[in-house]
């Protein structure tokens, strides 16, 4: 998080979309920079181009964010408000939504307390059964209301993480060992292949779905005390479409990862008694669950590179 002031807070500013007599901490990623400003946060993407996504023309980051909104608003909707235009009149004034020249877009959101993530609360003693019963139902009815897709291929789907993960290791020689990435690549290959018929089995009767995507605890918010996901990955369709019990799979993992792993199991437990038609996905977690881990285990190692 940033305080120092930069040409973004400044165009912000004289838009009118922050607050010069409130203080603005900037959150930045590698594609977007988050201005928290009174009782609202001010999403931008950044102008670049990576290997997952192309924000670099005003255009491409336009239909980005109104993506972020439609996808988010199913979930989160007192989170997610509008996509404005920044434009600079004839005079050289700038607006947001007013006449002149688009200059670029920016999401509006209410800002809620950093507090309120669910990874700030996730210690033992913290979360109490009540409460993982609820976070469990409000990942069912994300995913009940997530579309479906039309593809029979849960096998291969998964397997397309699998191999991608593999490459995205061996990046980082220095932090991850080649050959216990292969290893595990190998390992976790072949339980997909001794349980293929099932993932086939439940991508036919529509089990893959456009989900979430970052299901962990970052991305879960406490708002009136109740659970609230926010922040799907917006930017690829494919990366979001996947088994549902693979995107709950990620919140699991975060959870066992900081011990807690009663927690997950009141989790998983709630979410099968309420969608009974994932129980035979039960005997898969352990192959998401890896999968899952390994992919923080490369997003980290990516993350200290850049560090």
């Amino acid at each position: 998080m940033s305080t120092n002031p930069d040409p973004t807070t400044e165009l912000l500013t004289a838009a009118g979309a922050l607050d010069p007599d409130l203080p603005t901490d900037r959150i930045v990623t590698h594609g977007a920079v988050v201005f928290l400003n009174g009782t609202r946060a001010w999403k931008m993407k950044r102008p670049v181009r990576l290997r997952f996504f192309d924000f670099s023309t005003p255009e491409l980051r336009h239909d980005v964010l109104q993506q972020e909104l439609t996808l988010n608003r199913r979930f989160a909707p007192e989170v997610y408000r509008a996509v404005h235009a920044i434009r600079r009149a004839d005079d050289g004034s700038l607006t947001l939504d007013g006449p002149g020249e688009t200059v670029d877009w920016v999401l509006e959101m209410t800002r809620f307390d950093d507090d309120a993530l669910l990874v700030h609360r996730a210690e033992p003693g913290n979360l109490d059964d009540a409460f993982l019963r609820t976070l469990a139902e409000s990942v069912v009815d994300l995913h009940a209301s997530s579309p479906i897709r039309d593809d029979p291929h849960g096998a291969a789907r998964l397997q397309e993480v699998v191999d991608g993960n593999l490459a995205s290791m061996s990046a980082f020689p220095d932090v991850i060992d080649p050959a216990a990435a292969r290893r595990l690549t190998s390992r976790i290959t072949a339980m997909i292949t001794e349980r293929s018929e099932t993932l086939d089995a439940r991508a036919r009767r529509g089990r893959v779905r456009r989900v979430h995507g970052d299901l962990h605890l970052g991305n879960i918010a406490i708002i009136d005390g109740r659970p609230v996901p926010f922040d799907c990955l917006e930017f690829d369709e494919e990366m979001a479409t996947t088994d549902v019990l693979y995107d709950l799979a990620f919140l699991l993992m975060d959870l066992w990862a900081r011990d807690l792993r009663h927690e997950a199991n009141v989790v998983v437990n709630q979410y099968l008694d309420r969608s009974p038609d994932d129980e035979d996905g039960f005997c898969l977690l352990p192959i998401m669950l890896a999968v899952r881990a390994t992919v923080r285990a490369h997003v980290s190692a990516a993350a200290d590179a850049v560090d």
